[in-house]
């Protein structure tokens, strides 16, 4: 969800907000990037929300 040239709306689940990192896409195939859960809900303005079924 970062670096692309259209920002998409961004949903995470409210599970991942219990690890200490996460790795997503950074705009290129490939490319990957590690950072904070809390990171990732700000710089793609994220929906947290209870998604996965369990």
């Amino acid at each position: 969800p970062l670096g692309q040239r259209k920002r998409l709306r961004t949903v995470l689940d409210s599970s991942a907000t219990e690890w200490e990192t996460l790795y997503c896409s950074a705009g290129r195939r490939g490319l990957e990037v590690e950072l904070a859960p809390a990171d990732l809900v700000r710089l793609t303005s994220a929906i947290v929300a209870p998604v996965a079924v369990t």
